[in-house]
């Protein structure tokens, strides 16, 4: 680039950068968007992998590809860059490139560069200890590549125990975690469904349960990682229906929407979904926030993976500019971001009170007959289902208790995979076991009643 343009996108991006220092999380929708450079699908370990080698897809070609369209998209938007152990430390050619192309956007955007520990899935292979080696050293090796001193303000996991949660709090000093999945399970290497979607600071017992107090408490934002449709997330993995495929993660994901339904059908969902929290959702929290993991690898997927031909860039356009469109007030910002603007609005979970209304689409397990509402605050987080078409009362379809004691599997042992994760406890809107049967509110017993009217009493005083 030529010196005054340098100079001159420097300074642009130095004023943008200025200009959102007063920015606050009340009152403001916010668009999250991270994407993991790796070398294999899944890296398990250091030196372990499952699935095909994305090496051919992650060149500084996808990578200019990907980061262009968003910038044309969306001028000024910053995102979150994750590399894989491998990713980091591969020394052919191209992943040299690439990892400078990439401190090239930090400059020049302020994109936020980070590590992944086990490529979604650390604590399903390795142990805690494994685990806080890796993120020391791999963070380490971050700060080297990008230089002048960088240091991240966040990680990008997927999941991540309370132990290794409070280490990055405690020892690394940093406060923002991509740390669950909300409503993963039975999909791909690990399940860890039972948090709430948005933020919290996590326990100390496990990672999907919001600290009650100070003896449990981690100084750490506990991120989602996609933002799903709320009804699509009732479904245990996915099954067939009416000969379509319903999966538990469609929502703004592009591998559930835009790449196995294409462009037209997939955006629709993705905006679906997008709206009821930048819509609904924005009137009773107060902010919004919808978030999405792109891998870098989907962006020439086709090429390994098949997906019909498509790559859904197309679609990444079309959803970016949209959003702008509709809510143009919206800010795209890293992730790191994100997470110490609600830090500096909450400093406990003490007065998280999340609240959702979302009315099916019409799209796949998004049943625009079915209205589900969800509560999510320190002590529970309680869904209910109603039928609209036919109607008959709302029923409870999860009711997760908080204040009851969780505790997380032990480490895997050498060679092992320790996959369930998850909190469930009286009712759980997967409906895997027996208990899981949905029932009115005023079925529940007593003491489970009690509890939410506590917080929700109008639930029963309509």
């Amino acid at each position: 680039m030529h010196k005054s343009l340098a100079t001159a996108a420097m300074l642009a991006m130095a004023g943008a950068l200025a200009a959102d220092e007063n920015l606050s999380l009340t009152g403001n929708r916010f668009l999250t968007l991270n994407t993991i450079v790796r070398v294999h699908q899944i890296e398990v370990t250091r030196d372990a992998a499952h699935g095909p080698d994305e090496s051919s897809v992650h060149t500084p070609a996808e990578a200019r590809t990907f980061r262009e369209a968003i910038d044309k998209a969306w001028p000024g938007a910053r995102i979150t860059w994750a590399f894989s152990w491998r990713a980091l430390h591969d020394e052919r050619e191209p992943y040299h490139e690439l990892r400078e192309l990439v401190v090239g956007y930090h400059e020049k955007f302020g994109d936020e560069i980070t590590f992944i520990p086990g490529a979604y899935f650390s604590n399903m292979y390795n142990t805690r200890e494994q685990v806080n080696k890796d993120l020391h050293e791999g963070l380490a090796r971050v700060s080297k590549i990008v230089g002048d001193g960088y240091r991240p303000k966040s990680v990008v996991a997927g999941f991540l125990s309370a132990d290794n949660l409070r280490y990055l709090a405690e020892e690394e000093n940093i406060h923002v975690c991509q740390g669950t999945i909300w409503s993963q399970y039975a999909v791909d290497n690990g399940d860890g469904e039972g948090s709430i979607c948005y933020p919290y600071y996590p326990s100390r017992e496990h990672f999907c349960k919001p600290a009650r107090g100070k003896d449990d408490f981690i100084d750490i934002v506990n991120l989602d990682g996609w933002t799903v449709d709320f009804l699509c997330a009732r479904i245990a993995g996915a099954q067939t229906v009416n000969g379509e495929r319903w999966r538990s993660r469609q929502g703004v994901g592009p591998i559930e929407t835009l790449l196995d339904m294409g462009t037209e059908r997939g955006l629709e969902a993705m905006m679906a979904t997008t709206a009821c929290h930048f819509d609904d959702g924005f009137k009773r929290n107060g902010f919004a926030w919808v978030t999405c993991g792109w891998e870098m690898s989907l962006v020439e997927a086709r090429k390994i993976y098949g997906y019909g031909g498509r790559n859904g860039m197309e679609g990444l356009h079309l959803w970016l500019t949209g959003i702008r469109a509709r809510w143009p007030d919206a800010k795209l910002v890293t992730q790191g971001e994100f997470g110490e603007l609600w830090r500096a609005r909450f400093k406990n979970n003490d007065d998280l009170d999340y609240r959702f209304v979302h009315r099916g689409c019409g799209i796949r397990a998004s049943e625009a007959d079915k209205e589900i509402r969800w509560f999510m605050n320190k002590d529970f987080r309680l869904a209910l289902l109603r039928d609209r078409k036919n109607g008959g009362p709302e029923k409870v379809i999860d009711f997760t208790r908080y204040d009851l004691t969780a505790k997380e599997p032990a480490d895997p042992g050498p060679g092992n995979h320790s996959r369930n994760w998850s909190l469930m406890n009286r009712i759980n809107q997967k409906g895997t076991r027996p208990e899981d049967r949905p029932l009115p509110l005023a079925e529940l017993p007593g003491n489970d009643r009690a509890i939410i009217r506590n917080r929700l009493p109008e639930l029963f005083h309509p």
